[in-house]
């Protein structure tokens, strides 16, 4: 009899088990289908001989300065950076104006003080908020992320070989989530938390603080670009992309000529081992 409870009880336990397995399934397989992968659009430094585009560059640039850094820093990268090569081709001179336009921190001064100033070509990008806590309370508890590196955080980023087969992962991320705002689905409304925006696109939930950054005709370029919403998304991603990795056109170029030096110097070994078992008998 005793057995037989011992049975029972175990019989219970399991489906137990059993129903709660297939509920957090279930509710896993609810959230998948709530988070979409990002959109597979192309950018011109794609590939093993892809660049970037300057001027969409000096676009994206434009699109982070009036746009996102009212939010988000970029606090490993310098203003000189945007005249080295590979990178958006600002000339000496635009840099200097385009670093005099931010406020800079800086001191102390000979009372001891800290002061404001323009900022300068050697300064890093500047945070928009004096600390963490100035910026969690500017955002509703939330803490805008660091651009520095915001696209080599994404999977995909990372192997040429990858790239070809699954795209360039990080860029398609931010793109996916700047353009990627929509109407709250009716099941979604009720649990729709205060101040959350939905957002199929965003990896961390479907739930986003921050609200859609860009709208149609927001950011006007100099060269008359199209700018609707999709296409500043483009530019400021592709203009994150070269932030992450701004030495990739320089590492691309290595890359080729070290293929070239070692094929040239697998023939000449080739050669080599011709000439000399040549006479060798078999």
């Amino acid at each position: 009899m005793t057995g037989e409870i011992k049975t029972m009880k175990m019989l219970k336990a399991l489906r137990i088990a059993g129903v709660l397995v297939l509920v957090s399934a279930g509710a896993g397989m609810a959230q998948e289908e709530l988070q979409r992968t990002a959109k597979g659009i192309s950018y011109s430094f794609e590939g093993a001989f892809g660049t970037f585009d300057k001027g969409q560059l000096q676009r994206g640039y434009k699109v982070y300065k009036e746009v996102c850094s009212n939010c988000h820093s970029m606090k490993l990268v310098a203003f000189r950076n945007l005249s080295e090569a590979g990178g958006p081709g600002f000339t000496d001179a635009q840099v200097k104006a385009l670093a005099a336009t931010f406020t800079v921190q800086d001191g102390p001064d000979d009372s001891g003080n800290m002061y404001q100033r323009p900022g300068l070509p050697s300064d890093h990008f500047p945070s928009p908020f004096a600390n963490e806590q100035a910026a969690r309370a500017a955002n509703g508890g939330a803490l805008p992320p660091d651009f520095s590196l915001i696209t080599k955080a994404r999977a995909g980023w990372h192997g040429t070989f990858n790239q070809f087969l699954n795209g360039i992962g990080g860029p398609q991320y931010v793109y996916s989530v700047v353009t990627g705002f929509e109407q709250t689905p009716p099941d979604l409304a009720k649990e729709q938390p205060s101040g959350k925006y939905y957002n199929p696109y965003f990896a961390a939930s479907h739930w986003i603080g921050m609200p859609p950054p860009l709208s149609d005709g927001q950011v006007q370029f100099d060269d008359g670009s199209p700018n609707k919403v999709d296409d500043m998304a483009r530019d400021v991603s592709a203009f994150l992309a070269w932030a992450a990795d701004p030495k990739m056109e320089e590492r691309k170029g290595t890359g080729f000529t070290v293929m070239i030096y070692l094929a040239v110097l697998c023939v000449l070994f080739y050669l080599v081992k011709q000439k000399v078992w040549m006479k060798v008998e078999h």
